[in-house]
């Protein structure tokens, strides 16, 4: 290999080698997980209501944040005054996806749960790449047994559909089936507007099942400060993102569009204060379907958004 550089080392360019979540290393034996993040991919969209797709969303995103992967070496924001992901301290690990079976919810959930279980087991925090919402009802799942924990979505719809049509585990149900855990303390449920996929007596149920639903010009009348005195101090919170959340002049590749949405900077300062505000121990991010943007910017919004969200969370661990 003389004259081609491989004696003094690869330079790892964003757009060559191995596709993994920031060019992490990749770490296919999930009993040896050592890092501070995990990355999983969960590439299930099997049963979506209108416009399927999100099934290709991990690829997409791992190959948008290689473009990031400069990052490992130091993000440094100026206007923080913060380096964040430092080389020498951020361990992550993209540990590949769980095995989906595009024709059985449940054995594809069972194996997206027990990936999540073994980063929990591992102690490192679990980003799950989607796929659509449904994805997050295993990762909740696999929650059982710990402390418990807040739920805080950021989403164009509600998902609190308890049952349509015999669908009990799909896109539109997961905050309900999350409300339903015991070891689920509340939700705040971020973003909802328009015309939504459940129904008033939903949101009714929501509110009785402890969810505290806002809306992006509730939100935008609060502020970020007001909207984070809503969500309880100091706990542990499971941070779930349908990238519809976003409005679709930005991220226009997802299944189910809704117009009025939140832009970058909104959703970014609020997750920072999240954790400033307690524990951030599991993040998903869904919905982003690839086929729908040809420019690609919604997997970078996806990818940026969770690599800036990982160097927050490392970072107010201290």
């Amino acid at each position: 290999m003389a004259g081609h550089g491989y004696e003094s080392g690869r330079l790892n360019l964003p757009f060559v080698g191995i596709c993994t979540f920031g060019k992490a290393p990749f770490q296919p034996n999930w009993d040896a997980i050592d890092a501070d993040v995990a990355v999983l991919g969960a590439p299930f969209d099997f049963g979506t209501q209108w416009r399927a797709g999100a099934r290709m969303g991990p690829r997409a995103i791992r190959e948008a944040s290689t473009l990031f992967s400069f990052g490992h070496g130091g993000a440094y924001d100026f206007e923080d005054d913060i380096t964040y992901l430092p080389a020498e301290t951020t361990r992550i690990l993209d540990i590949g996806d769980a095995d989906i079976v595009h024709t059985d919810t449940l054995k594809s959930h069972a194996n997206i749960e027990f990936g999540v279980r073994k980063i929990l087991e591992a102690g490192a925090l679990p980003v799950v790449l989607g796929g659509d919402h449904s994805v997050n009802i295993p990762c909740i799942n696999a929650f059982a047994g710990q402390d418990p924990i807040h739920v805080v979505q950021i989403d164009a719809h509600l998902d609190f559909v308890d049952e349509r049509h015999g669908v009990r585990y799909g896109h539109g149900n997961p905050m309900r089936r999350a409300a339903e855990k015991p070891y689920v303390t509340g939700l705040s449920q971020i973003g909802i507007r328009n015309v939504s996929s459940t129904a008033k007596e939903g949101y009714e149920a929501a509110r009785a099942m402890g969810s505290d639903i806002q809306s992006v010009r509730h939100f935008r009348k609060l502020g970020v400060d007001g909207m984070l005195a809503r969500i309880p101090e100091g706990a542990r919170y499971y941070l779930t993102i349908d990238i519809d959340g976003f409005d679709p002049s930005i991220a226009p590749g997802t299944g189910t569009p809704s117009h009025g949405g939140f832009y970058y900077y909104e959703i970014l300062e609020l997750i920072d204060g999240l954790a400033k505000r307690g524990t951030i121990v599991g993040i998903d991010l869904v919905e982003v379907a690839p086929d729908y943007d040809p420019t690609g910017s919604t997997s970078v919004l996806a990818a940026q958004l969770l690599m800036n969200t990982i160097g927050r969370v490392l970072y107010h661990r201290g």
